[in-house]
């Protein structure tokens, strides 16, 4: 499959490239979540396919959600070029909008930012926060902020605890330190 993929995406930067319009094409390759914990159809283990990170695909620990996210804009976006920034798929309609320099703007009541200033390499402010929910697995919700990471899970279970990770010291999710920072 990612053989498959890698060859599809090429094709279409290619095409892109013979056609003169690279230049002027943003193309943003990322997935929507973490690796498959169907260990018959991928052996996570073997490839660790999530490292460090703790949790598969329908989790919201790190493992099920942190996925890179590969962008192609030549001369705008340097080649090679890295960046941490924590975003969502939320923030790719006003980013778009920006880079297009449309006169609409997205939604004010989305939760969405524009990573534009980001891809260009140019300083922008941290996100103020990042929220996910999920019904499967039982009802789960995450927000992130700053460093600090809340998780709750079996929603629909009745008692609701709430996990709270420093991503910057415990990327692995595995000191669950609520108890110690209630304010938080």
């Amino acid at each position: 499959m990612i053989t498959r993929m890698d060859r599809y995406v090429g094709n279409v930067l290619n095409l892109l490239d013979e056609l003169g319009l690279s230049d002027n094409t943003l193309v943003v390759f990322s997935s929507d979540n973490g690796t498959t914990h169907l260990d018959k159809e991928v052996d996570y283990e073997f490839f660790n396919s999530v490292g460090e990170l703790r949790g598969l695909k329908g989790s919201l620990y790190e493992g099920g959600v942190r996925v890179p996210t590969v962008v192609r804009w030549p001369g705008r976006v340097k080649a090679g070029s890295e960046n941490d920034r924590v975003s969502g798929f939320e923030d790719w309609m006003p980013t778009v909008l920006d880079a297009i320099n449309a006169k609409t703007k997205a939604p004010s009541d989305t939760d969405g930012i524009s990573l534009l200033p980001t891809l260009l390499g140019h300083d922008q402010p941290e996100r103020s926060f990042l929220y996910r929910e999920f019904t499967g697995y039982g009802g789960q919700q995450t927000i992130r902020m700053g460093d600090w990471k809340a998780v709750r899970q079996n929603l629909g279970k009745g008692k609701i605890n709430t996990e709270l990770y420093n991503i910057a010291t415990d990327i692995s999710e595995k000191n669950n330190v609520a108890a110690d920072h209630p304010n938080v």
